[in-house]
C-alpha cells in the first residue's frame, strides 16, 4: 500500500507542473502583437495570433496592432497671411514596430502624447507656409497629406505609422469670425444698394423712354385722327354741296332738322327769338316758306 506522503508528493508534483506550464503558455489574439521579457528585457517579439509557449520565469506584454485614432485638441494656428486659425485635427496610426514602440514611449497613451505634440508641431509647420484661403477651400486635401507624410517620418522612430490626418474645422475665432461676417455684411448691404440704385436708374430710362414712346405714338395718332376727321370733314362739305345742287330745298330741310335737333336737345334749352325768326320757319309752314304779308 501506498503511504499518504507519497500520495501527497504526487499531488504537489501534479501541482508544480500545471503551475509550470501556465506560466509557461501564453496567447496572442489577432488584435494583438506580444513582446516577451526576461527580467524587463525583451527577448522576442510574437505577432502570430495563437498559443504560443515561453520560459516559466519570462513575462509579456500585449500590444494593440489594430488602427488607433488620435484626438488633437483645437489650436490657434498662424497662417502665412498673418490670419489665425482654430484648427481642429486628428490622426489615425498603427504600432508597426512593437519592440521599438515599447523601448521608445512604451504605452498607447504615452504615444498619444507624443504624437499630439508632433502633430501641433507638423500642423504649424504646414499650415504657416500657406494662406488662409489654402486652407480652408483651395488646397485643404494637399495640405493634409503634406502634415501626414511630416508626422509619419517623425513617428517612424517610435515604431508607429501614421496612416491618416484630418482638418476637421479649420476656421477664424469668434471674434475674428464676427469681425468677418460684419464686414461681409457691410459689403452686401453696399451692393444691394448699389444694385436698387441702378435698377432704380434703369427704371427710370425705361419710364423716360416709354413715357417719350407714349408721347410720339400719341402725337402720330392725334395726327393721324385730324387727319382722317380733315378727310370725313371735307367729303362731308362735298356731299352738301352736291346734295345743295341737286335739291336745294331739301338741303335747307335737313340742315334746318339737324339745327332742331342739336339745339333742342335739353329740357330746359330757352330761345330768345321772334316767332318769325327765320330758325322756325318750318314750323309754320312744311315747306319752309314764310307767309306773304297781307295786303291793307
Amino acid at each position: 500500500m501506498r503511504s499518504p506522503v507519497t500520495g501527497i508528493v504526487a499531488l504537489l508534483g501534479l501541482l508544480l507542473v500545471l503551475i509550470v506550464a501556465y506560466m509557461s503558455l501564453f496567447s496572442v489574439q489577432q488584435t494583438e502583437q506580444t513582446i516577451v521579457l526576461r527580467f524587463g528585457e525583451p527577448v522576442d517579439v510574437v505577432t502570430d495570433p495563437g498559443l504560443h509557449f515561453k520560459a516559466p520565469w519570462n513575462s509579456v506584454i500585449n500590444i494593440d496592432k489594430r488602427i488607433l485614432d488620435l484626438e488633437n485638441p483645437s489650436q490657434e494656428v498662424i497662417a502665412f497671411d498673418r490670419r489665425r486659425l482654430v484648427v481642429d485635427a486628428f490622426a489615425r496610426y498603427r504600432i508597426k514596430n512593437a519592440l521599438r514602440f515599447y523601448q521608445s514611449v512604451g504605452s498607447i497613451q504615452a504615444a498619444n502624447i507624443q504624437l499630439t505634440t508632433l502633430l501641433n508641431a507638423a500642423l504649424r509647420r504646414v499650415l504657416g507656409e500657406v494662406n488662409f484661403i489654402n486652407v480652408v477651400r483651395d488646397e485643404r486635401e494637399k495640405l493634409m497629406l503634406r502634415i501626414r507624410e511630416q508626422l509619419d517620418r517623425e513617428a517612424d522612430g517610435y515604431g508607429i505609422q501614421v496612416v491618416d490626418v484630418r482638418i476637421r474645422r479649420a476656421d477664424l475665432p469668434d471674434q475674428n469670425s464676427q469681425a468677418v461676417y460684419d464686414r461681409m455684411k457691410t459689403e452686401r448691404q453696399r451692393e444691394a444698394a448699389e444694385f436698387r440704385a441702378q435698377g432704380g436708374q434703369k427704371a427710370q430710362e425705361i419710364r423716360s423712354k416709354a413715357d417719350r414712346e407714349a408721347t410720339v405714338i400719341e402725337a402720330e395718332a392725334r395726327s393721324q385722327a385730324e387727319q382722317t376727321r380733315g378727310i370725313g370733314d371735307a367729303e362731308r362739305n362735298r356731299l352738301f354741296a352736291e346734295a345743295y345742287g341737286k335739291d336745294a330745298d331739301f338741303f335747307t330741310f335737313y340742315r334746318s332738322m339737324t339745327a332742331y335737333e342739336n339745339g333742342l336737345k335739353s329740357s330746359d334749352t330757352r330761345f330768345l327769338l321772334r316767332p318769325d325768326s327765320d330758325f322756325f320757319r318750318y314750323f309754320g309752314n312744311a315747306s319752309g316758306k314764310t307767309a306773304a304779308p297781307a295786303k291793307p
